[in-house]
């Protein structure tokens, strides 16, 4: 089957080490696009730290879609209106609080516009996060938080050995009950159960009447393994961690040698 979707991970995908999209990649997608095939941007970040990008590829009109935080949304690239979405309630919120101070690492919660911290030394990650993506950073202690919000993730995030021994400390009943995984070494994403890329891909797939073998996905870490599982053609980046390597039926290049375009051109064009 010729491939129709093509679902594509932001940061060391997309994006090279500058977090731009190279001429190679934005031409490859150019001409898929060209072809009628559907580029969807497949990522943890929120919808305002996508649009840019939507923009650069002219992406962000009518008919076209992107997955956010990590498939807990599946939004119109436009407007950002959801098509599809799975949260965690403000309950989630409460446990994973109060969890990463017992596990002594920092959180932050994201809702559909907003990003959370009720630490009052606000983490250099959560910074990074906000600078990154664009999303509004609010300090706001547990008591102040309005307990009618929804998160489509949490994160707990801080220095990479930190953030290892506190994994290593979250409770089984966490694993069972929510997704948990890394997205970098400084971030562990937290989603509810039902939520991953994969999820958000086969939710878009759906809508548009497409099936998995019309599907190509592309990633490199472990919050893509998902994606790559359920798509007909799950492609690693040359820089993907081996896990996701392992799983997928081409290993392309990296994201600083148009890995994107190398994987477009082979499959698609």
């Amino acid at each position: 089957m010729a491939i129709k979707l093509i679902a594509i991970d932001m940061d060391g995908t997309l994006l090279n080490h500058q977090h731009n999209i190279t001429p190679g990649v934005k031409q490859a997608i150019a001409r898929a696009r060209e072809k009628g095939v559907y580029v969807v941007l497949a990522t943890g970040r929120p919808h305002i730290g996508v649009e840019r990008y939507l923009l650069e590829l002219d992406l962000q009109q009518e008919g076209q879609f992107c997955i956010t935080n990590n498939g807990a949304l599946v939004q119109r690239a436009e407007s950002g209106d959801c098509i599809a979405e799975v949260t965690l309630s403000f309950d989630d919120y409460l446990y994973f609080e109060q969890l990463s101070r017992e596990l002594g690492v920092h959180l932050h919660a994201l809702d559909k516009s907003q990003l959370y911290t009720a630490n009052q030394d606000i983490s250099e990650y959560t910074v990074h996060e906000a600078a990154l993506t664009g999303i509004p950073l609010r300090y706001r202690r547990v008591e102040e938080m309005d307990r009618n919000l929804t998160f489509p993730k949490v994160m707990m995030i801080d220095k990479p050995e930190l953030l290892d021994r506190a994994i290593a400390r979250i409770p089984a009943e966490a694993y069972e009950k929510y997704t948990i995984m890394k997205s970098a070494p400084y971030y562990l994403e937290i989603l509810n159960k039902q939520v991953n890329k994969g999820a958000g891909v086969k939710a878009l797939a759906d809508q548009l009447g497409l099936a998995r073998e019309e599907v190509m996905a592309i990633g490199d870490q472990e919050n893509d393994l998902a994606m790559l599982e359920f798509a007909g053609t799950g492609v690693a980046m040359g820089n993907a961690i081996d896990a996701v390597k392992a799983i997928s039926q081409f290993v392309t290049k990296t994201n600083m040698e148009d890995g994107v375009a190398y994987a477009i051109e082979k499959f698609v064009l």
